[in-house]
C-alpha cells in the first residue's frame, strides 16, 4: 500500500500577482502563462490587485500562505513592491518580476521587453514623419518603472531635436494608472494651450493613445496628428487601419508569458537560470531576460500582429470590411 506523501511528486504551485486585469493585454499574459504552466504540470494561483499597492501586498501574502513554490509579480508600484520580495524571501520563495521591474530589492529575476528601446522606437517613428513642430508626451503611471524607461527612451531620441529648436515639447504629463481618461484630459489641455497646434503625440501605450485620440476627435483633428502607442490592443489596431492612430509597439507577449512560465517551473525545481543580461534596479544588477519588440503600422500589421494570431483580421478590419481579402 502506498504511503501518503511518498512516491508521488509534489505538484508545483506558482503564484501570479497581477497589478490589474482591466486591460486586454494583461488578460492575455495571464491566459498564456497559465496555459504553459499547465502544460508543464504546474498549477497557477492568480490574484489581481486593481491598481492598489496595499491590496497587491495582501494578495501576495495570501499566495505565499498557500504553499506556492515561486511568486511571479507584475507590480503596480515598482518601489513599494520591494516589500513583496522581502516577504517572499522570508518565506524561502524566489520572485520573478514580470514585465515591470521591482526596484531597490533583491528580486531574483526580471523578465520583460527592452523598454528603453521601446521608447526610442515610439519617438523615432514619429520624428521621422513629423520632423518639426509641437510634440505632446503622455507618459504612463508614474508608479510604473517601465513608464520611466519609455520616457527615457523617447527623450533620448527627441532631446537633440529639441535642443536644435526643430521641435518643441509643449507638455509631458503622466497618466495616473495608465488611464485613458487621464490622457484625454492632458490632450484637451495641451490643445487648448496651443490653439490646436500639435503635430505629434507620443502616447506611451494604446490606452493613453485612445484617450488622446478622443480629444483630437473633438477638435476634428483625428488622423491629422501623429499618435504612437504600445501593446497592439484590438482597438488600437482598428484605429491604425482606419487612420486615427499612427503606430503601436507589438510585444510578442506569448514569448514572454510562456518563457516566464518555463522559468518559474525551473526555479521551483531548484534549477539554475542562466541569464546573459542584467538590469540595475537601484540596489543591484538583476539577472534579466529581455525580449525584442516590433514597431507596427498599417504597412506591416497583417504580417506581424495578425499573422501571429495575436489579433484576428476580421476583428481588426471590421469597420473596413471592404478591405478584407
Amino acid at each position: 500500500m502506498a504511503i501518503p506523501g511518498h512516491g508521488v511528486e509534489k505538484k508545483i504551485r506558482i503564484g501570479l500577482s497581477l497589478d490589474t486585469l482591466k486591460e486586454e493585454r494583461w488578460q492575455r499574459d495571464r491566459d498564456m502563462f497559465v496555459a504553459r504552466a499547465k502544460e508543464l504540470g504546474a498549477e497557477v494561483l492568480v490574484q489581481a490587485a486593481n491598481n492598489n499597492d496595499a491590496i497587491q501586498y495582501n494578495q501576495a501574502e495570501n499566495l505565499l500562505s498557500q504553499n506556492i513554490d515561486v511568486l511571479v509579480v507584475v507590480p503596480h508600484n515598482g518601489v513599494s513592491a520591494g516589500s513583496i520580495v522581502e516577504a517572499a524571501h522570508k518565506a524561502g520563495k524566489k520572485v520573478i518580476a514580470y514585465d515591470r521591474l521591482i526596484e531597490n530589492s533583491d528580486v531574483d529575476l526580471y523578465m520583460s521587453f527592452d523598454n528603453f528601446e521601446i521608447g526610442r522606437m515610439q519617438a523615432g517613428y514619429l520624428l521621422n514623419r513629423a520632423k518639426s513642430g509641437n510634440y505632446l508626451l503622455i507618459g504612463g503611471a508614474p508608479t510604473d518603472h517601465n513608464a520611466k524607461l519609455y520616457r527615457d527612451g523617447q527623450m533620448a531620441v527627441l532631446k537633440p531635436a529639441v535642443e536644435k529648436g526643430i521641435i518643441k515639447i509643449v507638455a509631458d504629463p503622466w497618466a495616473r494608472d495608465w488611464q485613458p481618461t487621464e490622457a484625454l484630459k492632458h490632450t484637451e489641455n495641451a490643445l487648448s494651450r496651443t490653439g490646436n497646434n500639435i503635430q505629434a503625440i507620443v502616447a506611451s501605450n494604446d490606452g493613453t493613445a485612445g484617450g488622446a485620440i478622443s480629444a483630437l476627435k473633438q477638435q476634428n483633428l483625428e488622423g491629422k496628428v501623429l499618435v504612437s502607442g504600445q501593446d497592439a490592443d484590438l482597438a488600437a489596431c482598428q484605429r491604425i487601419v482606419e487612420g486615427s492612430q499612427t503606430m503601436t509597439i507589438y510585444k510578442p507577449i506569448k514569448l514572454l508569458a510562456q518563457r516566464a512560465a518555463e522559468v518559474a517551473v525551473a526555479l521551483a525545481k531548484g534549477e539554475k537560470i542562466i541569464s546573459t543580461q542584467s538590469v540595475n534596479n537601484g540596489k543591484s544588477q538583476i539577472p534579466s531576460v529581455l525580449i525584442k519588440a516590433i514597431a507596427v503600422d498599417k504597412s506591416n500589421l497583417d504580417e506581424t500582429v495578425i499573422r501571429d494570431g495575436y489579433q484576428i483580421k476580421d476583428a481588426v478590419y471590421k469597420n473596413l470590411a471592404s478591405q478584407i481579402k
